[in-house]
């Protein structure tokens, strides 16, 4: 592993009256990378924003835009993220077809995920391996969308996911970010389970992509960010622990550990 450690502040826990300013505080600080945490309000239940905050923000800063979409059917969003100025845009596993193998055909808040209906669910659930493949195939196919847009593509996956289930896809992507957290809630706890499922994602990342950047989010503080470093992590969102009374002084703080 090559690649530059890169720290992305998640704007979701910025004051948005003071957005530019303290964004600004981050990169003075620092911090290469901004973390956009898009919310739709059904694969998780709250609702962000969209690509009109990306859009305003491109024009002040050079740091890397970071896309996550948290959304249910992101190709049909990509494009409009792609064209207000991210760098790097990031899906989730599970969102499709066949990728909800962690909750049982249906996403963590009881409805269907996307990529059809229920029925369609239903049969690639009773077979997990064709579930496996459809998800894989769908997958490549955003993944090339966001590298015809010219942007770095990256996939998600939650903590109840296995990290086995995007191995097929590393030689493709740009980037994994692994949820260290359950997505759609602020003030978690980093679960402990995370660090072996970043150190295999790395020895596998090792062997087919010695490039790929593995991204982690969630309950990630100067405290504890040594301990996903030195499993293999390389790029560090964090957002209360940077945004609040201090943000210059925050973001400093984490590059002095990164």
């Amino acid at each position: 592993m090559n690649n530059k450690t890169e720290l992305a502040p998640s704007i979701l826990s910025a004051d948005f009256a003071r957005l530019g300013e303290q964004l600004l505080e981050t990169r003075e600080g620092g911090a290469g990378w901004v973390h956009f945490d898009v919310m739709d309000g059904h694969f998780v239940p709250e609702i962000s924003f969209g690509e009109p905050v990306i859009r305003c923000i491109r024009p002040i800063t050079d740091q890397f835009l970071d896309v996550h979409l948290m959304v249910t059917n992101p190709a049909q969003h990509i494009p409009a993220f792609a064209e207000a100025g991210a760098d790097g845009i990031t899906f989730h596993y599970e969102v499709m077809p066949g990728g909800n193998g962690a909750y049982g055909g249906e996403g963590a808040y009881g409805r269907p995920v996307a990529g059809g209906a229920a029925g369609v669910a239903g049969a690639l659930d009773a077979n997990p391996e064709a579930a496996h493949a459809a998800a894989v195939s769908a997958a490549r196919e955003v993944i090339a969308q966001i590298h015809s847009l010219g942007k770095k593509a990256g996939i998600s996956i939650k903590p109840l996911t296995p990290v086995e289930a995007v191995f097929p896809l590393l030689p493709e992507l740009d980037m994994v970010l692994v949820m260290t957290v359950e997505p759609g809630f602020g003030g978690q706890k980093y679960i402990p389970a995370s660090t072996d499922r970043i150190r295999a994602l790395r020895a596998e990342a090792s062997l087919v992509n010695p490039s790929l950047r593995i991204e982690v989010d969630g309950g990630i503080k100067t405290h504890n960010v040594h301990v996903v470093l030195e499993a293999g992590a390389d790029t560090i969102v964090a957002g209360s622990d940077v945004y609040g009374a201090d943000v210059l002084g925050r973001t400093r703080a984490f590059m002095k550990l990164i």
